[in-house]
């Protein structure tokens, strides 16, 4: 197959190397000019993923139109605030080369600001009629990139088997990718466990040990399926990977940038000043915002989230959110 892949951080230059190592044909798309120049040159992505040497055959250029000529299957790996523009991007760019991708691959993990979109909408409401799918799970991309065992889901609508082929052509001895048509479940999976690892990250900050750990992931949980499900979504898929196999990843992994985020919270450090000085990306912070707008306009419920937004974005100390959390009604053990 013909992949491209449209953005060049740590998950999209891994994404990018595997590909072109199982012998698809594969461009790498950075945003920037000179970004695309110093990949060339160190044939590395030294900035976002230091000691990855880039196949020889994967093809890195800044030239959208030429990236994306003849592509099957278009991979969008960047933040999910850039998501519309950088689909815009692509569309303005497919349309000066001609033709239409077989499908357009969201990597993003969050919902838009103030619409409340998942990727695969806002892509739709970008592009039209477009197939719009996503590639999401408990996927640390410099343990993909050193070819570390990982499993992922392939979240695609229409028919079963529709995109089989595709989920064999990311498939390796390294990746194995399962298929889902619950799109919406797969996406707010992704989204919600980066607002319980910033959760996770401040228990470990606050040093409160593995028992506190283990009843806030599995009330996070809990509160992925109930969140979901009023959002139209399929309460298995959050037992799956795109949920819980995520959610565990990220809430443990000491690589995980929402988890030491929240950390560095919990030690005392002020939110706002973290995200200035940060050079990438940390979803939770913006999607914890769009969650709790979106909890609030639909009237769902979600005590942990509700928590993290106050220390977020009110300033509410962690050890007052935790007290908060304890000091809740009693009441039955509930997933619904």
């Amino acid at each position: 197959m013909n992949f491209t892949v449209v953005g060049a951080g740590a998950w999209g230059t891994a994404m990018a190397a595997h590909l072109s190592d199982l012998g698809h044909v594969v461009s790498l798309a950075p945003r920037r000019a000179a970004h695309a120049a110093a990949l060339n040159n160190a044939r590395e992505n030294v900035d976002y993923l230091p000691g990855v040497p880039l196949p020889p055959e994967l093809a890195v250029t800044h030239d959208l139109p030429m990236a994306l000529s003849g592509v099957d299957v278009v991979l969008l790996a960047c933040p999910s605030h850039a998501l519309r523009e950088t689909t815009a991007r692509v569309r303005t760019a497919m349309d000066a080369v001609g033709g239409k991708p077989r499908l357009i691959v969201s990597l993003t993990k969050g919902l838009e600001l103030e619409t409340y979109l998942r990727p695969s909408q806002v892509m739709n409401a970008v592009w039209g009629a477009v197939p719009a799918g996503v590639l999401t799970g408990p996927t640390n991309a410099a343990e993909f990139a050193r070819g570390l065992p990982a499993a992922m889901v392939l979240a695609a609508g229409g028919p079963p088997g529709r995109w089989a082929d595709l989920q064999a052509a990311l498939s390796s001895g390294g990746l194995r990718v399962y298929g889902t048509d619950d799109v919406a479940g797969a996406e707010f999976g992704g989204a919600l466990k980066n607002i319980y690892a910033i959760a996770a990250g401040c228990c470990d900050g606050l040093q409160l040990g593995d028992n506190a750990k283990a009843a806030l992931l599995t009330r996070a949980l809990a509160e992925m399926v109930r969140v979901g499900m009023r959002l139209g979504a399929r309460a298995e898929t959050f037992y799956g990977l795109s949920g819980f196999g995520d959610l565990d990843a990220t809430c443990h992994g000491l690589w995980s940038r929402n988890r030491q985020f929240g950390e560095q919270i919990g030690r005392g450090a002020a939110a706002a000043d973290l995200i200035l000085r940060r050079k990438t990306v940390v979803e939770g912070y913006r999607t914890t915002d769009s969650f709790a707008g979106l909890c609030a306009k639909r009237h769902i419920e979600a005590p942990i989230l509700s928590e993290v937004h106050a220390i977020l974005y009110a300033g509410k100390r962690p050890a007052d959110a935790v007290a908060a959390l304890m000091n809740r009604e009693l009441k039955a053990e509930s997933w619904l």
